[in-house]
């Protein structure tokens, strides 16, 4: 008879499969308990980079809800001005009508029956037909003030209803996302002490049989030494240099799933917070970042780039030169330095300005 912990192990390793939807054993082998350790970490971190992508879905929707409810205000802005507009116009008109209804303006024949001569009847008379004429363009402005008002709360509602869709969706994700993180956390605290290890180890050749596609790096890029992580750090100039410190400064922090600091960070989380500390602002999201700025080649990658992986980009981290970045790997690990090669996939850098 099977063990309780060989038991919970099968079915570990069948709950794994059956969420990340991909057979990483034989089937012969599901229903045991893995060969190895390496085995058994592999699969956990495989499926921690499943829920790391789902991660950058979720923020990249809600940076989507930012700029969907920003558009909304800025509509219900245009329409407090269009109806402050149309509100002034009409207090202008309903004056000068009060000013005619009074008496306190005359018509034609009052200006033809006091007027001292021709000349003076004329001047009066063209003077009526100048403040007809402004009525006239007053109640033109009101009209057409009106229609901008009408036309900018139409905007503004179609606006807030779709940011308020879009809030659903992330509501919905984000609870998705922290039940599916829940369970991974319980998963990885059953593993040994040694498993764990391997679990990190394993990360890396998980992301890359994820998400890496055709686009992984050669065994030998990711054979490639890196410089020592205390190698000082020069960048191309004082705001890149700031983002870069701050970010070495993370160092240790752990990994938390959609975290953008200070305390713990996604990898997004982290490239925004050191950017923001450099006064450039990034959206929170790998893919957005990684479409930002100029695109270079590894060759022209210089420190304070960003380098990104996977395709859709579901990774990112900040290259620090000579083959080496500093970046929030994963659940159930720290922001640390380690060679770009090491996650399996050819790395993409861009430039952002500072």
């Amino acid at each position: 008879m099977a063990s309780p912990r060989t038991a919970r192990r099968a079915v570990l390793v069948l709950t794994v499969a059956g969420a990340l939807g991909i057979t990483l054993l034989p089937s012969s082998a599901v229903a045991e308990e893995p060969a190895t350790a390496q085995e058994a970490a592999a699969i956990v971190a495989a499926r921690g980079h499943e829920l790391e992508v789902v991660t950058e879905e979720f923020n990249e929707a809600r940076e989507a809800l930012a700029a969907q409810q920003a558009d909304a205000q800025a509509a219900a802005a245009a329409v407090a001005e269009a109806q402050g507009a149309v509100t002034a116009a009409q207090e202008h008109v309903r004056g000068i009508a009060r000013s005619a209804f009074t008496g306190d303006s005359m018509g034609s024949l009052q200006a033809l029956m006091t007027s001292g001569s021709a000349d003076e009847f004329v001047n009066r008379v063209t003077l009526l037909e100048t403040v007809a004429g402004h009525q006239n363009a007053l109640l033109a402005q009101a009209a057409a003030a009106g229609e901008v008002a009408a036309q900018a709360k139409a905007v503004a509602d179609d606006a807030a209803a779709e940011a308020q869709a879009q809030y659903d969706a992330v509501a919905a994700q984000q609870g998705d996302l922290q039940a599916q993180i829940n369970e991974y956390q319980a998963d990885y605290a059953r593993l040994s002490a040694s498993e764990r290890r391997a679990a990190l180890d394993a990360a890396a050749a998980a992301h890359g049989a994820a998400g890496g596609g055709g686009e992984r790096a050669s065994r030998a890029e990711r054979a490639a030494p890196a410089a020592p992580a205390s190698a000082p750090v020069v960048a191309s100039s004082g705001a890149i240099q700031s983002a870069i410190d701050t970010a070495m400064a993370q160092r240790g922090k752990p990994y938390v799933w959609a975290a953008s600091g200070p305390g713990s960070y996604d990898c997004s989380g982290l490239v925004q917070y050191a950017f923001r500390a450099a006064g450039i602002g990034l959206p929170h999201s790998s893919r957005m970042q990684s479409s930002m700025g100029t695109q270079v080649s590894r060759a022209e990658a210089r420190a304070g780039d960003l380098v990104a992986f996977y395709s859709p980009v579901s990774h990112i981290g900040i290259y620090l030169g000579n083959g080496q970045m500093v970046h929030a790997p994963t659940s159930g690990d720290v922001v640390k330095v380690a060679s770009v090669d090491a996650m399996g996939t050819t790395p993409r850098f861009n430039r952002i300005a500072g």
